[in-house]
């Protein structure tokens, strides 16, 4: 690595984004000519063509977006350094948060509130799926990651999951449809529910206790969103089986109801970060405030 020339690197990587090598010599100031010198340069020294030209359009190869995800890992990593060194006359600091599309809005909100108001902080949210957030997370362009599910780690991806909140999986629904207390097999047999799709931690532990149950529900949808399936509780299409804390200012209100706590059914949430030599300090007072959450949640299982 002490041979690569860095220049040679961040002219790709600026290719590689833009994916027109004119574009990108107009923005860097550059003729075209002396761009694609740079980048055969850099091909040269990697022994692999990095691009490969379709029309007007550039392509990474294989061996190129290899380039691209270390190169994207090298200049974050110098933004950080920078940005974490300045000077301590900073005023205000960024923390970048990424969240499961799918998370609840109420517990991504109970995560940040220590963090909520303080005019030294600026919060950067994103929201995707687990493949594009830990992508990022790996790629130090998020700080840390709110997942329902802990990832798979291992000696090339090191993520750190931690369990910062769980909650009991209950039965909700307009409180027509009975009072709170009545037997889970009436609930079921009575009224449609509303479920997460299988992909679900949640899902997979309904499927096995209906089955250890013996009742064969009536499902009136499957929803990967929980504010879809909140609204859908909301209007009436069926009992959710949700975490209480989706629907906390609907159960507070009134609008709906809890009707059982399904036995055996949590719900888990995970804040997920990397091995870092110059961690974000921000994370460290989410992840001491989600202790006490936690051992709440777990006492009203």
């Amino acid at each position: 690595m002490s041979e690569l020339n860095y220049h040679h690197l961040r002219y790709f990587r600026a290719v590689a984004h833009d994916g027109n090598l004119t574009r990108t010599a107009e923005r860097l100031n550059l003729s075209q000519s002396a761009l694609s010198t740079q980048i055969k340069q850099l091909e040269e020294r990697l022994g692999h063509s990095l691009f490969e030209r379709r029309g007007r359009q550039l392509y990474l190869t294989e061996a190129g977006r290899i380039a691209l995800d270390h190169a994207d890992t090298i200049f974050s990593a110098g933004e950080e350094l920078v940005e974490t060194l300045k000077e301590t006359g900073r005023t205000r600091r960024a923390i970048r948060i990424g969240a499961l599309a799918t998370l609840s809005r109420n517990f991504q909100m109970e995560f940040l509130r220590p963090i909520l108001g303080r005019s030294d902080v600026d919060m950067i949210l994103r929201s995707g799926s687990t493949s594009e957030l830990l992508g990022a997370l790996e790629t130090l362009n998020l700080d840390i990651v709110l997942l329902n599910q802990a990832p798979m780690a291992d000696s090339v991806t090191p993520f750190i999951a931690q369990h910062v909140y769980q909650q009991r999986v209950s039965l909700i629904g307009k409180p027509s449809y009975g009072k709170p207390g009545a037997k889970l097999a009436d609930l079921l047999a009575e009224h449609p529910v509303i479920l997460p799709t299988l992909e679900s931690g949640v899902r997979s532990q309904f499927e096995a206790l209906v089955a250890r149950l013996g009742i064969t529900p009536q499902i009136a949808a499957e929803v990967d969103d929980m504010a879809m399936m909140r609204l859908l509780a909301r209007e009436g299409a069926g009992l959710a089986v949700l975490p209480p804390i989706v629907v906390k200012g609907e159960l507070e209100a009134g609008t709906l109801v809890e009707f059982d706590a399904l036995p055996g059914m949590i719900e888990s949430f995970f804040a997920v970060t990397v091995k870092r030599r110059f961690p974000n300090p921000l994370i460290r007072p989410l992840l001491e405030a989600s202790e006490d959450g936690k051992t709440a949640g777990a006492r009203t299982t």
